[in-house]
Formats: structure tokens, sequence, C-alpha cells
């Protein structure tokens, strides 16, 4: 294949933000084990219509290991994912990609979060460059994932972030690369940095 061929299709990849689910997008209830409790966070409708007007694809990344454990059956996700599109499309905003793993922990799968798996399909499948993208979670768990890939971590504060934060932040081996209240605060610094 044409040298100039590739480097005209590396340039073509685009950088993205991925989001974390529970905790980020919406309310972290522990295991999401009914459609009932499922609670987006008021602003973060507002914070992803902002990046989809500023052409960045949105990728919904979430560990939903619930699955594996028996507390909720595969079809809840695509219900929850469906009313969060619902709620999204009413205030101008969606997502171009949802992903999820249902492992446990200790199923050792190459998608569950740290992990690079669900990153490493949404930018083969959806043309995206991981090294100019941004990972947005309330866990280090995510942070730890945007570095993996050479992404910019942002830590927000809501679901298990202001904890975590307290709590662990001296040991942890790389900080985020800001931390944010909200989903909204993070689309700020996210719409303010060089692509």
């Amino acid at each position: 294949m044409p040298r100039r061929w590739l480097l005209a299709e590396a340039r073509s990849l685009r950088p993205a933000v991925f989001l974390d689910r529970d905790g980020t997008i919406a309310e972290e209830v522990g295991y999401l084990d009914h459609i009932s409790r499922f609670r987006m966070f008021p602003s973060a409708a507002q914070a992803i219509h902002r990046l989809n007007v500023a052409k960045l694809p949105v990728v919904v990344i979430t560990n939903q290991s619930g699955v594996a454990r028996g507390y909720f059956p595969e079809s809840l996700i695509t219900a929850v994912h469906e009313l969060m599109t619902t709620q999204l499309a009413k205030e101008g905003a969606h997502v171009d990609a949802l992903y999820y793993c249902p492992h446990k922990e200790d199923d050792a799968c190459a998608c569950r979060k740290p992990r690079p798996g669900m990153l490493e399909s949404a930018a083969r499948e959806h043309g995206l460059d991981l090294r100019r993208s941004f990972v947005v979670g309330d866990r280090y768990g995510d942070v730890e994932l945007a570095h993996g890939v050479g992404a910019r971590a942002i830590l927000v504060r809501t679901g298990y972030g202001a904890g975590q934060m307290q709590r662990d932040s001296a040991k942890w081996p790389a900080l985020p690369d800001f931390v944010a209240e909200n989903l909204a605060e993070a689309a700020d610094w996210i719409l303010r940095q060089p692509k």
C-alpha cells in the first residue's frame, strides 16, 4: 500500500470524547438493576450537545458486571441506553456509539475498563484517534484507561469521583489531566483544548 495513502488515512482519524455512564452522565446508584433507577444529571444533555456542535464524536463506555453477576439481564442495558438516547434527543443531543462490558473483573476479558478493548473497538469501527481523544469518568479506572491509550483523562467529582480523589489520589501513579465538578465542566475544558 502506498505510504501516502497511509498518511492520509492517519490524518483522517478524528478525536473523540469517551464518556463513562453511571456517575458521569447519570447518577451512580450501585447496580442499576431496574430502568426506573436511571436518572440523568440535569446538565448532561447540554454538555453532550455542546460536544455534538463541536463535531466531536461522543462514545459511551460502561462496565456492567451486573450481567455476569446475575443481578440483571443484558436486555436491561439495551433498555437503559434506549431511554438515555431518547432523553438526550429531547434536549438536542446524541451519542455516536455505546459500548459496554458485561463481564466481572476476574473474567479477565479485554473490554472491562481499565483494559482498552471498548476504546480499541470504537477506534476501529468509527475511525477515531485515541491519542487525540478524551476519557471522562468518575473512577480512577477511567484515568488509567485514558493514560493506557495515550488519551487525556478527566475525572469528574460526581458519582465516586470526589470520594476517590479525597481518599486515594495521593497513591495514584498518574493524576488525571483535569478534574471537573461534573460533565458540563469537563465539556468546557475539552472544548478549550487543542485537538
